[in-house]
C-alpha cells in the first residue's frame, strides 16, 4: 500500500486536475465570497475607524459561506456514478482519502479566501502594512480548520440524502469558535496589538485546528462505510 502523504498529494492532485479544467468551485465560491464583500462594504461601511472594527466580520462571513458550497461540492463528483466505491477499492489508506479532500479544499478556499481579503482591504480602504499580515495569518489558520471539519462532514453527503440540512445546519455551530476567535484576533491586529499579544489567538485556532484534523482522521473511515 501507499504511505499515506503520497496517496493524499494524489487524491489531492486528482481533485486540483479537476477543478482547474472546470472551475466550478473557484467561480461560483469566488464569485459569492465577492458579492458578499461588496454588498457588505455598501451597506456597513461609515468612516476608517469604524471601518477597521467590521472589516474581519465581513471577511469571516465570506470565508464560512463560500466554504460551505466547497464544501458541498467537494464531494459532489464522488455522489456521481458511485466514485466514493472506487476510491474505497483503491489501495490506499481511507485516511488518505480525507486528507487528499482537505489538502486540494485548502488550496482553493486559500484563493478564494485571500481574495476576499484583498477586496475587504480595498473596500474598506484598510492599510496594506503588517497588521493585515496577521490578518491573512488568522485567515489561513482558520481556513485550515474550516477545511478539516468541512472535509469531515462534506463525506455525509455521499451517504446522506439531507446534504444541505447537515452542511448548513450541523456546521455552522461547529465553526463558530474559529470564526469568532478569527474575526477577534484580526481585530485586534487592525487595532496594532503586537506579535506577542496575537499570540493566544494563533494558538486557539491552533488547537481547533489540531482537534478538527484529528477528528477528521479517527471519524472520516467509519462515515464512509457501506
Amino acid at each position: 500500500m501507499m504511505t499515506l502523504l503520497r496517496a493524499s498529494l494524489l487524491v489531492a492532485e486528482k481533485d486540483l486536475r479537476i477543478e482547474f479544467r472546470t472551475k466550478e468551485l473557484l467561480s461560483a465560491a469566488g464569485l459569492f465570497a465577492a458579492l458578499v464583500v461588496f454588498i457588505a462594504s455598501l451597506a456597513f461601511y461609515l468612516d476608517p475607524t469604524e471601518a477597521r472594527r467590521i472589516a474581519p466580520g465581513v471577511v469571516y462571513v465570506a470565508a464560512a459561506f463560500s466554504g460551505v458550497l466547497a464544501f458541498g461540492r467537494s464531494f459532489a463528483r464522488e455522489r456521481e456514478f458511485e466514485a466514493m466505491r472506487g476510491l474505497r477499492l483503491t489501495p490506499i489508506p481511507r485516511a488518505a482519502i480525507y486528507l487528499g479532500k482537505c489538502i486540494a479544499t485548502f488550496a482553493m478556499l486559500s484563493l478564494i479566501n485571500l481574495g476576499a481579503l484583498l477586496l475587504v482591504a480595498l473596500f474598506f480602504h484598510l492599510d496594506l502594512e503588517r497588521p493585515l499580515l496577521h490578518v491573512a495569518a488568522f485567515l489561513l489558520l482558520t481556513t485550515a480548520g474550516f477545511t478539516a471539519a468541512g472535509c469531515l462532514f462534506g463525506a455525509l453527503t455521499v451517504v446522506t440524502r439531507a446534504r444541505d440540512l447537515i452542511l448548513s445546519v450541523v456546521l455552522f455551530p461547529l465553526l463558530t469558535p474559529a470564526i469568532l476567535i478569527g474575526v477577534v484576533g484580526s481585530r485586534e491586529a487592525l487595532d496594532g496589538a503586537t506579535g506577542s499579544e496575537l499570540g493566544v489567538w494563533y494558538l486557539l485556532l491552533s488547537a481547533f485546528f489540531a482537534l478538527a484534523i484529528g477528528g477528521g482522521l479517527t471519524l472520516f473511515e467509519l462515515l464512509i462505510e457501506d
